[in-house]
């Protein structure tokens, strides 16, 4: 069974095939919005590993750990959430070739929902705690209270397995989209 189109969408499709240059288009965002997506989630668990690196062994900090962890919102994270959205006008620029019913189109969405879940709930609060971590540094040797320490090494450990989980995922993902089983 088809995804069931409203009339406008419908239309666009009617115009726009899957042999467009539209349809190109579109689908070299949703690739591009994948891979910056998966980047940025990579990154950010392989900055946490860093940062634990540092802390335990006492370190200092590498410029680029530091400016990574400047305060503010991870937006080239957020791109992340584009890809569902691109993925949703391909299927109805499809010309019916792509449906809701397909199994790597139900998949895909499902594994997407996960990763930004996870993403929103674990990754990106978890960045948010070591950019604090990152700003009280006073130097080249971690706060001398030993507990405190391995909080926040145990922080950074848990933000860089979920960072690179969800690499993993995404990379499942795309090959799932590729293989189209």
């Amino acid at each position: 069974m088809h995804f069931a189109e409203p009339n406008a969408v419908a239309g666009l499709a009617a115009v726009v095939n899957d042999n467009s240059v539209s349809y190109d288009l579109v689908l070299l965002a949703h690739v591009l919005a994948a891979v910056v997506g998966l980047v940025a989630v990579v990154a950010a668990g392989g900055f946490a590993l860093a940062l634990r690196g540092a802390l335990q062994t006492g370190r200092p900090l590498t410029e680029p750990v530091v400016r990574y962890y400047r305060p503010g919102v991870n937006w080239v994270g957020r791109v992340l959430f584009a890809v569902p959205v691109l993925g949703i006008v391909l299927i109805a620029m499809s010309g019916g070739q792509w449906s809701w019913s397909d199994t790597w189109v139900s998949m895909g969405m499902g594994v997407w929902a996960v990763v930004a879940v996870v993403a929103e709930a674990v990754l990106w609060p978890g960045e948010r705690h070591l950019q604090t971590v990152v700003a009280g540094w006073s130097g080249g040797t971690p706060d001398e209270d030993p507990g405190r320490t391995g909080q926040e090494a145990a922080a950074c450990l848990r933000t860089g397995l979920v960072g690179l989980g969800l690499g993993v995922a995404m990379v499942a993902v795309a090959v799932l989209m590729v293989a189209k089983p």
